[in-house]
């Protein structure tokens, strides 16, 4: 038995599950988009709002209004349907470094009745998640988790909450690959916990970990039959969507898109990273919407009843740059917004922009 595996059967046995289950983790091998297919026309991008500098993050509010991070900035911003800005704040405690800042964000499922909100961001120290109240402003900061590695790469970043009513955070794994692997780190991982910042009831380990063995994600979703799916940055050779099972092993960095170990569980989409570098990812009308940074384009992946994907869909092609938030509004329109800001694009006249459009 490898240290690798003898460590998996360890943390399943820990978690009262059977030492059998990596066994079932192989999956059918991912489809490899190389160009366009022809699909139903999106109607035409509305630009909502300009001048934003690296959109990070978008939640919605009861109401329909948005709530917008700015990964430099430090900024929340408040933007209505109609694209009206108002800016909430500038968080205390982020210090932005590489790829870190003001990230992810998440409006609580009963916001109405707690008026909760969530934000993901890079401190001095570490990555960490902090709860606030917001009525005017963000009051009463509550720090939920702290001691997140933190990096100048991949710090993962998205806050977003499940079906099942727990807030669910992805983190990266900063450039340390081996911290994927270890189940005594959050680093590269999956984390659910609850709106108080405790395990959730039903975790597969005695702590906060959903699944392990990722690099970097950034976009999480789940289609209307509950099932979980996270988009992946990968090294050199694939990006990924990932169908996110409890426990379950994604494999880096043994593996970088689709393998042939049992222990690990294969993607069910792979890009080549010249196409992808997948970030915000949003469920509607039956696709995966996911924003694609290094690919320049809105890829939409159709999703058959079981959950597999069927051949991704180009959207937008290189029109608008380097596409980052992605997120589904209350009325079924997606929100997209670029990321030409973030020192490693081209800035078009009024960006970083977010765009409305109907699926």
């Amino acid at each position: 038995m490898t240290r690798l595996t003898s460590v998996f059967v360890v943390a399943l046995l820990a978690a009262g599950c059977s030492a059998a289950a990596p066994a079932e983790m192989a999956q059918a091998p991912a489809s490899t988009p190389t160009s366009t297919s022809a699909a139903a026309p999106l109607g035409e991008p509305r630009t909502l709002v300009k001048n934003l500098a690296v959109p990070w993050g978008i939640a919605f509010l009861p109401g329909g209004d948005a709530l917008v991070t700015e990964r430099d900035t430090a900024r929340l911003l408040r933007v209505t349907a109609a694209g009206k800005i108002t800016e909430v704040g500038t968080v205390d405690g982020v210090r932005p470094d590489g790829e870190g800042g003001l990230l992810g964000v998440a409006v609580s499922p009963v916001f109405t009745e707690d008026h909760y909100v969530f934000l993901y961001f890079t401190s001095a120290q570490d990555n960490r998640i902090v709860r606030y109240r917001y009525d005017r402003g963000l009051t009463n900061a509550t720090v939920l988790l702290d001691r997140i590695p933190k990096g100048p790469i991949h710090n993962g970043g998205r806050l977003a909450f499940g079906p099942d009513g727990y807030l669910y955070a992805s983190t990266g794994e900063t450039g340390d690959r081996a911290l994927a692997q270890d189940l005594g780190s959050m680093a590269g991982k999956i984390l659910r916990m609850t709106v108080d910042g405790k395990p959730a009831p039903g975790n597969p380990f005695a702590n906060m970990l959903w699944s392990y063995g990722h690099r970097n994600v950034q976009g999480m979703a789940w289609d209307p039959s509950g099932r979980m799916y996270a988009s992946e940055f990968g090294s050199s050779s694939f990006d990924e969507i990932n169908l996110i099972r409890k426990g379950g092993n994604y494999g880096w960095p043994e593996v970088e898109g689709t393998g042939d170990d049992s222990r690990f569980i294969n993607p069910i989409v792979t890009w080549s990273t010249d196409q992808a570098s997948p970030s915000g990812m949003a469920y509607a009308d039956g696709s995966l919407w996911v924003g694609a940074l290094q690919g320049r384009k809105l890829w939409q992946v159709p999703l058959a009843s079981d959950g597999t994907a069927g051949k991704p869909v180009a959207r937008f092609d290189g029109r608008y740059g380097r596409i980052r938030a992605v997120a589904t509004a209350r009325d079924g329109s997606l929100w997209f917004g670029t990321s030409n800001k973030d020192g490693r694009g081209s800035p078009f006249p009024d960006d970083d922009r977010i765009f409305t459009v109907t699926p």
